[in-house]
This record gives structure tokens, C-alpha cells and sequence, in this order.
């Protein structure tokens, strides 16, 4: 079920998808081989699930899509940005609760 909610980007359609999203788009920064990463998943599943309609979720693969981290920053992975009207809003890095992301959203909103 969680599988659609989040979807998956890379250097060739960030840019599109942040631009022209109605809603606030917020993208999780990560590597297969990191684990803080992982753990992040299912947190962020449940915040999908429950933002249903409220907010983009996208992941991008740093390291196959190596110009889009490098554009916004992003040194450490997990980095979780959150963009509205195409615009960089907030930025975590690290493992987020996902009451802190509830936060970010609502801020936007």
C-alpha cells in the first residue's frame, strides 16, 4: 500500500516534480547502504500514508543521481527537504520523528 505513496526521482525529474506539485513535495535524500536511511523508511511510510493528499513524497538515490544533492547541499544522508510552490522550506538531516515532519508540514500550510 505505502509502496505508491512514496515515489521515486532522479537528476533528470527533480526539478519538474518540485515546480509544478500543488502541494508541498518533501524529499528523502538517501543510499542503499546507509542505515539510518532504512530505519527512516518506515517512518516515513506511516507519515505518507497518514499525509495522504497533504504532501509529495519522493526519494532520490544519491548516489545515482549525484547533481541533484549536490545543487541543494546535502552531505549527510538521511536529508529529508521539504519544498513548497517549488521552493526549499526546511531541511533535516538525520533521523526525523515523524511528529517533527507533522511540525514541518503544518508550518506550510
Amino acid at each position: 500500500m505505502s509502496a505508491e505513496l512514496i515515489g521515486y526521482l532522479n537528476d533528470d525529474n527533480f526539478t519538474t516534480e518540485i515546480e509544478q506539485s500543488e502541494v508541498p513535495v518533501l524529499i528523502d535524500f538517501y543510499a542503499t547502504w546507509c542505515g539510518p536511511c532504512t530505519a527512516m523508511a518506515p517512518v516515513l511510510e506511516e507519515f505518507a500514508r497518514e499525509q495522504e493528499g497533504k504532501v509529495k513524497i519522493f526519494k532520490i538515490n544519491v548516489d545515482e543521481n549525484p547533481k541533484t544533492p549536490a545543487k541543494y547541499g546535502v552531505r549527510g544522508i538521511p536529508t529529508l527537504i521539504l519544498f513548497a510552490k517549488g521552493k526549499e522550506v526546511n531541511k533535516i538531516v538525520g533521523m526525523t520523528p515523524k511528529d517533527h515532519l507533522e511540525k514541518m508540514l503544518d508550518n506550510v500550510q
